[in-house]
Parts: C-alpha cells; sequence; structure tokens
C-alpha cells in the first residue's frame, strides 16, 4: 500500500495511517500561534499531534492513500498540509489582533521605545503586546476554546476528507475576510485607552501654550505614559470582555472555514 513494507502486516498499515492522519494535525500546531512558538518542544508537538490522531483514527473511517510514495499520495500530503496551515493560520490572524492594538496604544503613550522579544515569533514587539497577548491567551485557555479547536480540526476530516482537501477560491476569499476583520478588532481593543490618551495630549498641549517656559517634552511622555497606564486600568473590565469576544470569534472563523 505505501510501497514500504517492512513484514509487521495490519499493525503496520495501522502506523502509516497514524502518520497520514498526523499530518494535517501537526501543520496546525506548527502554525498556530499556542502550540507552535520556539518555546514549545518539538517533541511535545509530535506527542500532541500523535495523542489527537489516535482519537481521530478511531472516531472517523480515514484511510491513506493506496500509494503514498507517488504523485497522487504526494499531493493528497501536501493537500493535508494545506488544510492544517490554514487552520493554523485562522488562529494565528485572531492572535495578532491585540498586538496591532499595543501598537496603536504604545505609540500614542510613547512605549514604543520600550520593546520585548516575541517568544512565538522572537521578533521584537511592544511591551503592551506582550501583556495582551499573555491576556488572550489566559482567556483562551480558560475558556476552553483550545478544545472547540482542537474539536474542529477532527472535525475537519469529515468536513474536508483526505482527496478533497485542495482549499478553493471561496475559502481563500473567507480567509482574506479574517484577515480584514484584524484590523476592526485591533481598532476596538485600542479604542477606549487611545481616546483618554488623546485627551491627555490636548491638555499637555494647552498647558505648553499657556506656559511655554515648560518644557513640553519633558511634561508630555510623563503625561503620555501615566494616561496610558490609567487608561488600561480603566478599561480591564472591557477588555476582558473583549478578549472572550476574539476568542469566541476564533471559533466562528474557524468552523467557517470548514463549513461546506
Amino acid at each position: 500500500m505505501i510501497q514500504l513494507d517492512f513484514g509487521f502486516g495490519a499493525l503496520e498499515a495501522e502506523f502509516w495511517r497514524l502518520v497520514f492522519v498526523m499530518t494535517r494535525i501537526g501543520a496546525a500546531l506548527v502554525a498556530a500561534p499556542l502550540f507552535g512558538i520556539a518555546g514549545v518542544p518539538p517533541q511535545v508537538r509530535v506527542i500532541g499531534a500523535g495523542a489527537v490522531a489516535v482519537l481521530v483514527c478511531a472516531w472517523t473511517p480515514v484511510m491513506p492513500p493506496p500509494v503514498l510514495l507517488s504523485v497522487a499520495g504526494m499531493l493528497t500530503v501536501l493537500g493535508e498540509v494545506l488544510v492544517g496551515l490554514a487552520l493554523g493560520f485562522v488562529l494565528q490572524l485572531s492572535f495578532a489582533a491585540p498586538i496591532l492594538a499595543a501598537e496603536l496604544i504604545g505609540g500614542s503613550m510613547g512605549m514604543n521605545l520600550a520593546g520585548a522579544i516575541d517568544p512565538g515569533s522572537g521578533a521584537q514587539s511592544p511591551a503592551l503586546g506582550q501583556y495582551f497577548a499573555v491576556t488572550l491567551s489566559l482567556v483562551f485557555l480558560a475558556l476552553g476554546a483550545h478544545l472547540q479547536w482542537f474539536a474542529l480540526i477532527v472535525e475537519s476530516y469529515r468536513a474536508l476528507p483526505p482527496g478533497q482537501t485542495w482549499l478553493g477560491a471561496a475559502r481563500f476569499a473567507l480567509i482574506g475576510q479574517f484577515a480584514a476583520s484584524l484590523f476592526t478588532t485591533a481598532v476596538t481593543i485600542a479604542l477606549p485607552a487611545c481616546l483618554i490618551l488623546l485627551v491627555v495630549q490636548i491638555v499637555t498641549g494647552v498647558l505648553g501654550r499657556s506656559a511655554p517656559s515648560l518644557n513640553l517634552f519633558s511634561l508630555g511622555l510623563p503625561a503620555g505614559v501615566l494616561g496610558g497606564l490609567a487608561a488600561l486600568l480603566i478599561g480591564a473590565p472591557v477588555l476582558t470582555d473583549l478578549m472572550v469576544r476574539l476568542s469566541a470569534n476564533i471559533i466562528r472563523q474557524t468552523a467557517e472555514l470548514l463549513a461546506p
């Protein structure tokens, strides 16, 4: 069947079936922000993909292609990788919204001068971005949304069975719509703090015009930082509600991607 026969019969066939199922799950875990970060060892991702693949093999009649080491078999594997990457990329888009919101707030506060290394991507990100990313991760895990995401991965084998996994133009357009909604979500998260910071900057500007002897830079930067921190403290309950809504949107968008 696979053109590689080690003489173990049915046991070997189940092994190749498990490896084939792990392809889509492993690609999704690599692309997902929580499970694909550099801090998660590859061994853990392989173990997680194998554990979910065992459930998929038990619950669904998924079978590998008759000849895996062939052009048709390789195309089927590439289709599995494409679906897994799409499922993880939708999750990645939603987790990027708080980072973009932190860029907007940090620019108004003057906090973009302080950067931190994002453990997920290894790139530099604003300090507030880490705060928003950790908050979304905690809310996402506390709500059990990660379990629903895994359930959707299992459901994807019924919605997009192997051999029919090449995403069409409609699904690619849907992913583009999710990317466009990323900016709307980021503005929604940043709007309360940016409004308060706008008031602080207007007051600072009025003080600078009324008392020219004041050093506008030495007055404006501390006022912006204090006003931004006060805005974050005041808007903490609203931020939690926004993160809960964003977690629900992640699951809804993933389900829409799998809809026929």
